[in-house]
């Protein structure tokens, strides 16, 4: 290499960052040994910002653009180093690129739940997680406050402070709403709109703009979900004694099959199931005027025990004279 072409590389003439990966907030143009020439030019991209530093101080931010550098572009810069308007020699100062470029798919989650008093559940622990989306709006701010004069910033290093911004936000959010825990659970679109209109300043102290926040998912701790689930279960059911009646002829068919089997375990099986029912039924009933209701539960009709010679249908368990081939209700043939 000769001396000429080692001098030569002592100036530099292009200013530009290709960013070459992601995850990169900051970065600083390599600037060893090496001064800006007169005339050079500075290029930035859509995604950037770019920020000139003399002397520990913030001179010139350069919006997206080309420039050729010289102390018409460089006012304040000019300013703080004396120069007049005729300078031609090459000078020395630390240029910082800003991404401006929108960092998305940021994930936050409460670690521990958080406790809040609902309206209808009383003092609960909830838990919730979803994304965020942000980008540098201010790089002087940015700089002054976060990067410093690191050669490169990256987004998981400023990451714990914006998720630890979030919960903080959330916290307090749930805990001035007074929404039921049902209501926010349904409405997460709604909750995330009214939690990025609270974080926003606490993002720009450091020179960010929050893009977007989203709830993906608010929930109760396991042992309390699993009470939250019983409450919906017996909404759900409504009326007590038609689901009690509804389990009863459920378990009808069981309770015939476990009485050995044929014919006959089928009809007491399902003579069973109806006096259970029956049973069931009266017990929900107010007690009638005249006395207490029969410890057997509800007389046939026409009073006393059914015949001795009568049998149950084996289909729909009615009572059938015993010596009937089908059943006169649902027309089975009966064994």
């Amino acid at each position: 290499m000769s001396l000429r072409d080692f001098l030569q590389k002592q100036f530099i003439d292009v200013i530009q960052w290709t960013e070459s990966e992601d995850g990169v907030l900051a970065w600083r143009f390599p600037m060893r040994d090496m001064e800006i020439q007169n005339g050079g030019k500075l290029t930035v991209r859509e995604s950037q910002l770019a920020v000139f530093v003399n002397e520990g101080r913030i001179a010139d931010v350069f919006t997206p653009g080309l420039y050729t550098l010289t102390t018409h572009t460089l006012p304040l810069l000019t300013n703080l180093m004396n120069w007049d308007k005729e300078f031609l020699s090459p000078f020395k100062s630390d240029v910082y690129f800003f991404s401006a470029r929108v960092q998305v798919d940021q994930h936050w989650g409460t670690a521990t739940p958080i406790t809040v008093r609902d309206p209808e559940f009383g003092a609960v622990r909830l838990r919730a997680y979803g994304i965020y989306a942000y980008h540098i709006s201010d790089a002087r701010v940015f700089y002054n406050k976060v990067s410093g004069t690191r050669e490169i910033y990256r987004v998981d290093e400023i990451e714990g402070q914006l998720r630890n911004t979030i919960l903080g936000r959330i916290a307090d959010t749930f805990a001035s709403s007074k929404i039921p825990f049902l209501d926010m659970a349904a409405n997460q679109v709604a909750l995330g709109e009214k939690i990025t209109d609270l974080m926003k300043p606490g993002f720009a102290q450091f020179g960010l703009a929050l893009d977007s926040f989203v709830v993906e998912s608010l929930s109760l701790p396991d042992e309390l979900q699993k009470i939250l689930d019983q409450r919906i279960s017996m909404g759900m059911i409504g009326d007590m004694s038609r689901y009690t009646q509804f389990e009863v002829a459920q378990s009808m068919p069981i309770a015939a099959a476990n009485e050995g089997g044929g014919a006959a375990g089928v009809g007491v099986g399902l003579g069973a199931g109806l006096t259970m029912a029956q049973q069931m039924m009266n017990s929900m009933k107010p007690p009638q005027a005249g006395g207490p209701a029969p410890a057997g539960g509800a007389a046939p009709a026409g009073g006393g025990a059914p015949a001795a010679d009568t049998k149950f249908c084996m289909s729909c368990g009615k009572p059938i004279a015993r010596i009937a081939k089908f059943c006169p209700e649902c027309g089975s043939a009966q064994g």
